[in-house]
């Protein structure tokens, strides 16, 4: 067996979650990656980091078989379909959303139905509890196969007679057409739990078909296109990324997934990114889960409250927590053998200046869609923008968190301004007291320092930080975030120099063409992908833009989910999967064309693209 036999491609994966975690289920039906009981816990199962002792749970036929999936309807309920000589089966894969079904959420359920023929499945459960550090120990009960380790247990109940070797349970299912069983994996609260699975899964197909984004055709939909179905399935990837207590989003399910095969930039991504605010926001809201973006709003606005601007972090556990101390596990071989395998962020600790823009995007898009601030919301976002005319000078580590010296990055810089530019605005409309003559003084200096420092004439471009002829895809945001018009000549000079540099086959945008310290390379990065797709689109290359979109698009897998990058050659995902930003680019991408297409009238952006000044439209 080779080593892509043993660890399947990253996009070759299917998701399934609860809205505390989520599992990782392979092509030939093995749950790969279960961290419990929430998305930033020790897994139980790991073999997508290590396939001999990450643990897996593995229903697949005995014989040959080719396989097709999908997800049942507009929801998070994953099907697979095993067809083999002999007959067909078919796997249905779900996990009940917390708090919002009547069945206990901490039971993966698996479904097999034989619908033609007969075919005999073999089982696997090798359950290795604290990413593989703990002993385990399996005996019989009469509930079930109870495994334990550490201070986490499952009990799987199985319609058949596993065999017990060396921590692992084996056994073989025979299926006629016709005939159906469950295996029920519970996890550590649900082991006494009743649980009627047929109920289970009406209940969770009902609640994902009812929260999924629709419109009819006589509706205006703000992601009119081609691409709607792939509107609904990141909205619904957005969601399984929720954590239903606390409202924040991970920026991936996963850990440590490479960003190039063998390689050391292997990240922990289970975690909030206060970044990803901004742009996650535009996305909910526009979709009309205003809940959920409340929600999100909600919680980084607490977490801004109970901490001083400076002391405001980069990135928070999903329940809130700073403390994410970075480790690594020198027991795991790694994906494919991209070592080493990290829990924890190290990022965390870094100064990260424009995730107060970012912030302050968010403040603006909610505000902008009726959300008032009270009192103490209000003053923590005013200590904000004071702190912003503090530090705005200072060097940061950058959007894209270089692990080496703090520059002058142009894209903080920029993010600093919006910071003051949307304080300002949020106070004016607001009626807010605040030092407004000081905050636009300062403003101005922001943009002035960048107009100097951060446009390189000989590149004719703006760069990535001061001093340098770097290109940065991040240069795409400017006229984005109304930093300049996509009119102005340095905006398109930007745009045609990361053309020219950092694109490849139309559609494939690096992040940045310099030395970032770090050995090997990476892939394309899908965000900056959709970055690039929505300055063409917004400096009217209409066309040119939807194009290069769907071109994107095809680069999803069949289910509709992407990774953080995909390789330019060869089309494999590369790093965590599926991630949150990447469809949230997704998301926002198709908001822009869905208003664009076809409007030939110049006009101002649509409510939710807020922009310094209105779209210019030169081609249709």
């Amino acid at each position: 067996m080779t080593e892509s036999d043993t660890y399947p491609p990253i996009e070759a994966y299917g998701i399934v979650g609860n809205l505390e975690t989520c599992a990782l289920v392979a092509p030939d039906g093995s749950v790969d990656w279960f961290p419990f009981p929430h998305l930033e816990s020790p897994s139980i199962l790991a073999a997508i980091l290590d396939a001999k002792r990450g643990g897996q749970f593995r229903i697949t036929p005995t014989d040959p078989f080719e396989t097709e999936r999908r997800y049942v309807d507009d929801t998070n309920v994953l099907e697979t379909t095993f067809d083999t000589d002999g007959g067909t089966v078919t796997m249905i894969d779900f996990l009940p959303p917390a708090g919002r079904t009547t069945h206990p959420k901490k039971v993966l359920y698996r479904k097999l139905s034989c619908t033609d023929g007969s075919v005999d499945l073999e089982v696997e459960l090798d359950p290795r509890f604290d990413y593989g550090r703990a002993e385990t120990a399996i005996e019989y009960t009469e509930r079930g196969i109870l495994a334990e380790g550490k201070d986490e247990r499952t009990l799987l109940e199985s319609p058949i007679i596993l065999e017990i070797d060396d921590e692992r349970l084996t056994g073989e299912l025979p299926l006629e057409a016709g005939e159906t069983e469950w295996f029920l994996l519970r996890c550590t609260g649900a082991e006494d739990a009743n649980t009627e699975p047929d109920a289970a899964l009406e209940e969770t197909l009902a609640y994902w078909s009812d929260w999924a984004h629709s419109c009819g055709p006589e509706d205006d939909c703000a992601f009119e296109g081609p691409w709607h179905e792939h509107v609904v399935r990141s909205e619904l990837v957005l969601k399984l990324l929720t954590h239903a207590e606390s409202g924040a989003i991970a920026a991936a399910p996963t850990t440590s997934l490479p960003e190039t095969i063998g390689g050391v930039r292997n990240w922990d991504y289970r975690f909030n990114w206060l970044r990803d605010a901004g742009f996650t926001v535009q996305a909910l809201m526009n979709l009309g889960t205003t809940e959920e973006a409340s929600d999100y709003f909600d919680w980084f606005m607490d977490l801004c409250q109970a901490a001083e601007p400076e002391a405001i972090k980069p990135l928070y556990s999903l329940h809130g927590e700073p403390d994410l101390e970075e480790r690594e596990l020198d027991h795991f071989e790694g994906y494919r053998g991209s070592r080493p395998v990290r829990i924890g962020n190290e990022a965390a600790e870094q100064r990260q200046h424009d995730i107060y823009g970012e912030l302050l995007l968010a403040v603006d898009e909610i505000h902008h869609r009726g959300r008032e601030l009270d009192d103490e919301e209000w003053k923590r976002v005013r200590d904000i923008v004071d702190y912003v005319r503090e530090i705005w000078d200072e060097p940061d580590a950058g959007i894209w968190e270089v692990r080496g010296e703090n520059e002058h990055f142009v894209y903080s810089k920029v993010m600093c301004w919006v910071a003051l530019d949307r304080g300002i605005a949020i106070a004016t409309d607001g009626a807010h007291d605040a030092p407004l003559e000081a905050w636009r003084e300062t403003r101005e200096m922001i943009r002035s320092d960048v107009l100097e420092n951060g446009y390189n004439d000989a590149v004719g471009a703006f760069v990535q930080s001061y001093g340098t002829d770097t290109l940065d895809a991040t240069g795409l945001l400017l006229p984005i975030v109304g930093f300049l018009p996509f009119d102005d000549e340095r905006v398109q000079g930007t745009i045609g120099a990361i053309e020219e540099t950092l694109v490849e086959d139309d559609v494939f945008v690096s992040r940045y063409d310099g030395d970032d310290g770090l050995p090997g390379e990476e892939g394309a990065f899908v965000l900056c992908s959709c970055w690039l797709v929505d300055a063409l689109a917004l400096s009217g290359r209409v066309e040119d833009a939807r194009s290069r979109f769907e071109s994107l698009l095809q680069r999803l897998n069949p289910l509709g989910l992407v990774a953080e990058e995909i390789d330019p050659e060869t089309g494999a995902h590369l790093g965590n999967y599926p991630q949150a930003f990447s469809h949230i680019g997704i998301l926002n991408t198709a908001l822009y064309l869905g208003y664009l297409q076809g409007n030939e009238t110049p006009g101002p952006a649509p409510m939710g693209i807020r922009l310094g000044e209105p779209i210019t439209l030169s081609e249709n």
